[in-house]
C-alpha cells in the first residue's frame, strides 16, 4: 500500500486527506516512481476549490502535477525524452497526475533525468513553475535588449521567469514586496514595490518604456498597469487573472478553461530547464517543505501569496 493525498470535497485545505492505495505494476510505456518530493502549485488549490467546477462525480480528486524520485519498475518500451528509462534512475516527472503520493505510475514520456547536483526538493519543485515561465516568455515574444515587466516576480514561476528573461538579455522590471527586492536584484532584475503608483515607479526605472509584460499573480493592478504601459496587448499575458485578462484582451495561459495550455512549448522546455539547473544558470529556490500528511498546511502557506520560491511535499 502507498499513501496519496486527495480532496474528498470541494472547498479549502480542510477537505484534504491522505488515503492508502494499491499502486499497480507499470504497463507498456509506463514506469513506477518512488516519490521523494512533489511540488505544490497554486493550480492544485484551484482544482479542488471549485474554480474549475464542482462535479461530484470527480471526487475524490487526486492532486499534484510534478514530482521527483527514483524509478522502481518499468514496463516494456519505457522510453522518455532522453531515451530508455531504467530501474534505479533518479528522475523528474512532469506532467505527473496525482503527484501528491508516495508512489506513482506515470508515462515514461513524462520522465526526464534529475541533475545530480540538485536536491530532491529542488527537482520536485522545478518543472511546473519552470515550464510555465518559459511558456509565458515565449507567448509574449520576449527578445534580447527588450524590457519586460514581471508581476509577482518572487513567486515560484516569477523567480524562474526573471532568470530566464535575464539570460535572454532582457531588462527585467520585477514587482514584489520590499523584503524580496534584494533577492531579485541578485538575480539581475530591477525590483519595484506593487501598490498605488506602480505605473509611475515602473516608468521611473524604465524610461525607455516597457515592451512586454507577464502577470503571474492575477490581480487587477497587474493587468491594468500592464495594459497602461505596454502598447501591444498581444505582448501581455496572464497565468492567473483570467476574468480581468479576458476583458482587457490579453493572452490567457495555462490550464484554465479557454486558456492556451502551451503543451508543445512546455514539453520542449523540460530538458532546457534540466540543463540550465544542472550547470547553475538556473537557481531553484525552495520556500519550505512539508510531510505528505501536512498537505493542508502547505496549501495554507501557498494561499497567502507571500511565499518566495516553491513549496514541496516530502513523502
Amino acid at each position: 500500500m502507498s499513501e496519496a493525498v486527495v480532496a474528498s470535497a470541494y472547498g479549502g485545505p480542510e477537505v484534504l486527506s491522505v488515503i492508502d492505495e494499491v499502486v499497480p505494476e507499470p504497463g507498456p510505456g509506463q514506469v513506477r516512481i518512488d516519490v521523494r518530493a512533489a511540488g505544490v502549485n497554486p493550480f492544485d488549490h484551484k482544482v479542488y476549490s471549485g474554480a474549475f467546477g464542482t462535479d461530484p462525480a470527480k471526487l475524490p480528486l487526486r492532486l499534484g502535477v510534478e514530482a521527483a524520485g527514483v524509478v522502481t519498475a518499468v514496463g516494456t518500451r519505457a522510453n522518455g525524452p532522453s531515451g530508455p528509462v531504467a530501474v534505479g534512475d533518479e528522475v523528474i516527472v512532469y506532467p505527473a497526475a496525482g503527484a501528491y503520493a508516495a508512489e506513482l505510475v506515470v508515462p515514461a514520456a513524462s520522465v526526464v533525468p534529475k541533475p545530480a547536483g540538485l536536491s530532491w526538493e529542488e527537482t520536485g519543485g522545478l518543472m511546473a513553475a519552470g515550464v510555465t515561465a518559459v511558456h509565458v516568455l515565449e507567448a509574449i515574444g520576449l527578445r534580447k535588449d527588450e524590457t519586460v515587466l514581471i508581476h509577482g516576480a518572487a513567486g515560484g514561476v516569477g523567480l524562474v521567469a526573471v532568470q530566464w528573461a535575464v539570460a535572454r538579455g532582457a531588462t527585467v522590471v520585477a514587482t514584489a514586496s520590499s523584503p524580496k527586492h534584494d533577492l531579485l536584484r541578485d538575480l539581475g532584475a530591477i525590483p519595484v514595490a506593487y501598490g498605488a503608483g506602480l505605473a509611475d515607479r515602473v516608468r521611473a526605472v524604465a524610461p525607455q518604456g516597457v515592451d512586454a509584460a507577464a502577470d503571474l499573480v492575477g490581480t487587477d493592478e497587474a493587468v491594468d498597469v500592464s495594459v497602461e504601459l505596454v502598447a501591444d496587448r498581444s505582448r501581455i499575458a496572464t497565468i492567473a487573472g483570467f476574468a480581468r485578462g479576458a476583458q482587457a484582451g490579453i493572452k490567457l495561459l495555462g490550464g484554465a478553461p479557454g486558456a492556451d495550455p502551451g503543451t508543445d512549448i512546455r514539453e520542449a522546455a523540460r530538458l532546457q530547464l534540466v540543463e540550465a539547473a544542472a550547470d547553475g544558470r538556473l537557481r531553484v529556490l525552495i520556500a519550505g517543505s512539508h510531510p505528505l500528511r501536512e498537505a493542508a498546511a502547505a496549501h495554507r502557506q501557498i494561499m497567502t501569496g507571500r511565499t518566495t520560491g516553491k513549496i514541496v511535499l516530502v513523502p
